[in-house]
């Protein structure tokens, strides 16, 4: 779960900004391009950021967000309230994400975020997010079964092909690093950044 530079480029590219507190690609797409990276759980300035799982691929957020509009979010939220079994498996959800972020700060040797600090997307009573539960479930396959169910109704989004193109990484390389590149997007070994 590294980030080599052409996976920090990619991820500033498709959210439009450099990326802020980011460990780790945590899950890429079938086009290959990270769509979920693993964040600190707190900013280089020390600001708390509870968000472990963050959903970067663009068409992957726009898919959610249909899902969102069309008011799954809220049909969700009543399911909890009258099935136990998926309140329990959300509660179960709920816990993996806040352990998996603890463990994530220990281990970068961050200060722990406050016991009262929210886990991600509503859990573990309501549904807020659908976007940090798609992250969840795309890091961390079977942790969130309403992550997955969204991830099945969003549909294919990397159908239509990567989200971002080579020739935008090289670009973006080359002008963020100042290094020179081969076609791939790595730096050419023995010149600047190599």
């Amino acid at each position: 779960m590294t980030m080599s530079q052409r996976d920090v480029a990619a991820v500033a590219r498709q959210l439009g900004r450099p990326p802020r507190g980011v460990m780790a690609v945590a899950h890429r797409c079938p086009c290959r391009l990270p769509d979920v990276v693993q964040t600190a759980p707190r900013l280089p300035d020390g600001t708390p950021f509870p968000t472990l799982y963050y959903l970067t691929c663009p068409r992957a957020a726009a898919a959610v967000s249909r899902l969102e509009a069309a008011g799954v979010m809220r049909a969700m939220t009543e399911r909890l309230r009258t099935d136990s079994e998926l309140r329990d498996s959300y509660r179960a959800a709920h816990q993996d994400y806040v352990d998996r972020r603890a463990a994530a700060g220990q281990a970068a040797g961050l200060e722990p975020l406050p016991a009262t600090a929210a886990s991600a997307g509503g859990m573990p009573d309501r549904v807020k997010c659908l976007h940090a539960l798609v992250a969840h479930e795309l890091a961390v396959p079977g942790s969130n079964r309403l992550g997955r169910e969204a991830i099945e109704a969003a549909g294919p989004w990397w159908a239509a092909g990567p989200c971002v193109t080579d020739a935008d990484l090289v670009a973006d390389l080359d002008a963020d690093l100042g290094a020179d590149l081969d076609a791939g997007g790595e730096p050419i070994a023995g010149r600047r950044g190599g």
